[in-house]
């Protein structure tokens, strides 16, 4: 097993379609091997951009399977669990261990807005039916419940509650976390727009959702950052931001597969109620993609071999 070191960039992966609704694991497989080779550090599934909410419980287990068995490199596999009741959530964590998962991203529970008290003790709930390490997806303006400095204060007392996908969209609670709480939770930025911000701030990583169409280009941005080489990582992250601002619509899921469908890596399908774009939509938001290929950085040589070294070691 492959303990996440929380630290790298982690691309929250899409689960790729058949036109007859099935997953695809061919193409699974292409876009996870070009993560791979851009040099990520774990990858995640079964998350929001990931389309949790359709899929089986078998689906994932098939897909953490394939992740783990059937891709170029050996990486951390971390598994998202979003859950509406306490039970179910702890008996899927104990199931997602024992099919082999790395480590788990936990969200608050859904659909019922969990006050702090309710809140916290889901999460520790869930860290005491499982060794697994995780991270908590601290994310308030989608999920409508915010964890707060007092309540990482109490979940502290769990050894593995080790990190935050920080998505208050506040890149100033990233100094607060590091503030109160040192280096006892690794922060990975959640949202892409304010990836290059975070990472100025002290992030750990960058959970990523267009590094699905331009992997390259996020794990540069991560290196060089890293590597306090800010202007270069300026220049490839102005290019960037207009694409990176699909992470943050209603249609993120819909926008990030056209971008990997464009890029060669993806496709469109997904999974009702949601439907593929079409219409204007599709025509501008192809037209913005195509634009940003048009004008795709030539990288160049990063510091990408202590990263490589480190991944190569897990």
């Amino acid at each position: 097993m492959l303990r996440p070191d929380w630290k790298g960039v982690y691309p929250a992966l899409l689960t790729p379609f058949k036109a007859d609704d099935s997953i695809d694991f061919d193409m699974f497989r292409l876009n996870g091997n070009a993560q791979l080779d851009a040099g990520i550090d774990a990858m995640i599934i079964g998350g929001s951009l990931g389309e949790a909410s359709t899929l089986s419980k078998e689906e994932i287990f098939a897909l953490l399977q394939f992740a783990k068995q059937h891709l170029n490199r050996k990486v951390p596999v971390i598994v998202n669990i979003a859950e509406q009741s306490t039970q179910v959530a702890t008996a899927f964590a104990r199931d997602i261990e024992n099919k082999g998962a790395d480590g788990l991203m936990v969200l608050p529970p859904m659909r019922y807005k969990a006050d702090e008290r309710e809140t916290v003790q889901y999460f520790k709930k869930i860290a005491g039916a499982t060794s697994l390490p995780i991270m908590i997806y601290n994310n308030p303006y989608d999920y409508k419940i915010e964890v707060t400095l007092d309540m990482f204060r109490e979940l502290a007392e769990m050894p593995n509650i080790q990190a935050v996908k920080e998505s208050t969209r506040d890149v100033s609670n990233v100094t607060r976390m590091k503030n109160r709480f040192g280096d006892r939770f690794r922060i990975l930025c959640g949202v892409d727009t304010l990836a290059l911000e975070e990472l100025a701030l002290g992030a750990d990583g960058w959970v990523g959702g267009l590094c699905d169409a331009f992997p390259r280009e996020t794990v540069a941005i991560f290196d060089l950052m890293k590597n306090g080489r800010y202007a270069e990582a300026l220049e490839i992250y102005r290019w960037f931001l207009p694409v990176l601002e699909l992470d943050i619509h209603p249609k993120l899921v819909q926008y990030i597969k056209l971008a990997a469908a464009e890029t060669g890596i993806g496709s469109e399908y997904v999974r009702a109620p949601r439907l593929m774009l079409d219409g204007e939509e599709r025509r501008r938001i192809i037209t913005l993609i195509h634009a940003a290929i048009k004008t795709r950085p030539a990288l160049t040589e990063v510091a990408r071999k202590t990263y490589l070294q480190r991944a190569e070691t897990v």
